[in-house]
């Protein structure tokens, strides 16, 4: 990306807070933190403070005017560290390179910010989520109450600055959709590596066994290798029962012919976020049962993509996928009729939540789950069908526009129970994919890597 990218979107905030009357904005960049002793985690920057800067290195605050001043601290050039931790931009080279108005070092941020606060009508900050903020702010704020006989007053008002960001990251512009689409194709490639590794695998010694971290390896391998700078968070390979595990992390459990893999796993590229799940055989043929579950998820993700366009509800692609879902739990047994009801009695009691206990998609971006209002919060509350059964009080999920980016991901999860047909235990099945929506419906930008059950085949087949 270019600097004035990231100077449309500062101008953007900087009119939203003129919108609002008036104020400056305090964004700061993620810390580093401490994994043990003396070493760091890999560092990743705050998302809305690259958002608008496009700056990877830590210790780094920006600070926006509703005038459309913008203000950088960072670190100073320091030249015997960088020989230790890599070159540092520093103040002096910060306007040329990102665009800003002005760059100072971090270390000068408590003589400069109560000078900026000074006469502010609002302080905008990003609430809940930089907890070391809150201190630096009070001492500021301290300060200037210090000089109220001069007639300096501070911000009148505070403000979260999360809803505001999180409402312009929502509509993704060309240039983040053309990244998404490249990791959308890595992580692709990388879920079809893995099949590809245990079907080589089970050709070579079908009555052997795959550990779920070697196949996590294959899927990270091809992360790097294509130029994706991590995963988007951690890789979930499940084996067998622990499919049945919504947020199971890649374990040591011996995957073995005839059960289930189910791989959730997604590369973040250029700070953007894949999300992209795929259930296969591991030996590249999936058992009858396996199969009746399998196709029942995949249409329920069909419906869950037809209903998915501009002017539909965040929620219309969940109820769609349940819709589906619940039938098919009927028809395969199960869910019990004599015991359940028909379909509209499954879902108006929720019983399909034995199978199927979380929601159908979320948000993605720069962040996997991203940020963004999930309800209309301009419309009255209305009485509508809750998760959990029954009915609640509440605004209605928010309309879709193009430019969002949702992931679409119906399961079935099958535990040994009581009622429940043997030949479905321990069997969990998830299919995601990510939706890009367009002017006139959406665009799966993860289909790289095959969905259809008899295409999984074949490419486990064929290599």
């Amino acid at each position: 990306m270019t600097p004035s990218i990231y100077q449309q979107r500062r101008a953007r905030v900087a009119s939203a807070l003129q919108q609002a009357g008036g104020g400056i904005a305090i964004v700061p960049t993620a810390p580093e933190r401490k994994r043990n002793s003396d070493s760091d985690h890999p560092y990743r920057y705050d998302s809305s403070f690259h958002y608008l800067t496009g700056f990877a290195e830590p210790h780094s605050v920006l600070v926006l005017t509703s005038q459309g001043r913008s203000l950088l601290f960072c670190r100073e050039k320091n030249v015997e560290r960088e020989i230790w931790d890599g070159v540092r931009l520093g103040p002096n080279e910060a306007p040329s390179v990102l665009g800003v108005d002005e760059a100072y070092a971090i270390e000068l941020i408590d003589e400069r910010l109560p000078e900026l606060l000074a006469d502010q009508p609002t302080l905008w900050l990003p609430f809940g989520t930089h907890p070391e903020l809150d201190a630096h702010v009070q001492r500021w704020l301290g300060t200037l109450r210090a000089r109220a006989r001069q007639g300096i007053t501070c911000p009148a008002v505070v403000r979260d600055l999360n809803v505001l960001m999180g409402e312009m990251r929502l509509i993704k512009d060309e240039t983040e959709l053309a990244i998404m689409r490249r990791a959308g194709s890595i992580s692709a490639g990388a879920h079809a590596r893995a099949m590809r590794y245990c079907a080589e695998r089970f050709r070579n010694a079908p009555q052997g066994s795959v550990r779920e971290y070697e196949i996590e390896a294959e899927l990270l391998h091809e992360f790097r290798r294509q130029g994706a700078q991590s995963p988007a968070y951690p890789c979930i390979v499940a084996a067998g029962a622990n499919t049945c595990v919504l947020h199971y992390a890649a374990g040591s459990t011996e995957l073995r012919a005839g059960q289930l893999c189910l791989i959730d796993a997604g590369c973040e590229l250029d700070g953007y976020a894949s999300d992209i799940t795929r259930t296969f055989p591991a030996d590249g043929r999936f058992t009858s049962a396996q199969r009746t579950l399998y196709d029942i998820v995949l249409a329920a993700q069909g419906a869950a993509v037809a209903v998915t366009r501009p002017g539909a509800r965040k929620q219309d692609a969940h109820w769609a996928a349940v819709r589906v879902l619940a039938q098919g739990m009927l028809d395969v047994g199960l869910l019990d009729s004599n015991n359940h009801g028909d379909v509209d009695a499954v879902i108006e009691s929720a019983a399909y939540r034995q199978f199927y206990m979380h929601g159908t998609g979320h948000w993605l971006g720069l962040d996997v789950h991203d940020v963004g209002e999930y309800l209309a919060l301009e419309e009255a509350p209305v009485e509508q069908p809750d998760v959990r059964g029954g009915t609640v009080v509440r605004r209605p999920s928010r309309l879709l526009q193009p430019g969002m980016v949702v992931t679409l991901e119906p399961g079935l999860y099958v535990r040994p129970a009581q009622g429940v047909p043997e030949k479905f235990w321990d069997t969990g099945i998830r299919i995601e994919d990510d939706a890009l929506i367009t002017a006139d419906g959406c665009e799966l930008i993860s289909r790289e890597v095959p969905v259809d059950a008899r295409e999984i085949e074949v490419l486990m087949r064929e290599g």
